[in-house]
């Protein structure tokens, strides 16, 4: 008996520890953008297999946006925002943990060609990536403070599950032709290491010059800062630029 209740205890004291370990708080600043405004779409592809790496990144546990308190305010205005006029955002990732990071670099530089690379960089290597900029050693998203994101016509339209088989054409190819991703038309898909996903970039439509400004008129309103070689790339300026290493995790 003596033993069992030993066993017994042993367990009790285990699923407490699990538990408390469970229900502690995200670090430093950070919130799940789910409870600062449900509203806002999330579609993190970094969680699953519907990226150029062609599988989960490392830390990546659960599709769910983590950003600082001061960036989900922002969005949550941004959201406000674009509501009025029957848009949405959709969050394609947000806080990225350095591990993950680390995993961008490794298969970057690991000399072996992949299809899923290929639908995202149909013109570069993946050793170009690294060099170009497009894959960096340190990610301002493991700060908390940079986002990546598009635009959603509400009500939005159900997309179907990924299928890694399909034939879809390369991001750079007409809407209808490359991977679905239920959004507007940017005149690119998310991710794409080519020159015409440049914000500024002359090599589209004006009906998808209408959406990136759109887009990017919303995020500067609030703050936030466009990155140059991608439409869906913003950041918030401001405080410590600490990376964090801390997994993606299922809200609780």
């Amino acid at each position: 008996m003596r033993s069992v209740s030993a066993a017994i205890v042993g367990f009790s004291m285990l699923s407490a520890a699990v538990s408390v370990a469970a229900a502690q708080p995200l670090p430093g600043d950070f919130v799940f953008l789910r409870d600062a405004d449900p509203t806002i779409l999330q579609d993190i592809r970094y969680a699953g297999s519907n990226n150029f790496v062609g599988r989960p990144l490392k830390g990546y546990e659960a599709g769910e946006c983590i950003v600082t308190r001061k960036v989900a305010a922002a969005l949550t205005r941004v959201q406000r925002d674009l509501a009025s006029r029957g848009l949405s955002l959709k969050m394609l990732d947000c806080y990225r943990p350095q591990r993950a990071v680390d995993d961008m670099y490794a298969w970057a530089q690991d000399g072996r060609e992949t299809a899923a690379q290929r639908r995202y960089n149909p013109k570069m290597s993946k050793a170009d990536l690294f060099r170009r900029g497009y894959i960096v050693r340190h990610s301002g998203h493991s700060t908390g403070k940079a986002v990546d994101l598009t635009l959603v016509q509400l009500p939005a339209a159900k997309v179907p599950p990924f299928d890694p088989n399909a034939g879809f054409a390369d991001c750079t190819a007409p809407e209808g032709l490359r991977t679905p991703e239920g959004s507007v038309d940017m005149g690119t898909g998310y991710d794409c290491s080519d020159a015409k996903a440049h914000t500024a970039s002359k090599a589209i439509t004006r009906h998808q010059r209408k959406w990136r400004d759109t887009l990017v008129s919303a995020m500067t309103r609030q703050g936030f800062v466009n990155f140059r070689l991608e439409w869906w790339h913003f950041a918030l300026p401001g405080g410590a630029n600490v990376a964090y290493d801390f997994p993606v995790t299922k809200r609780r």
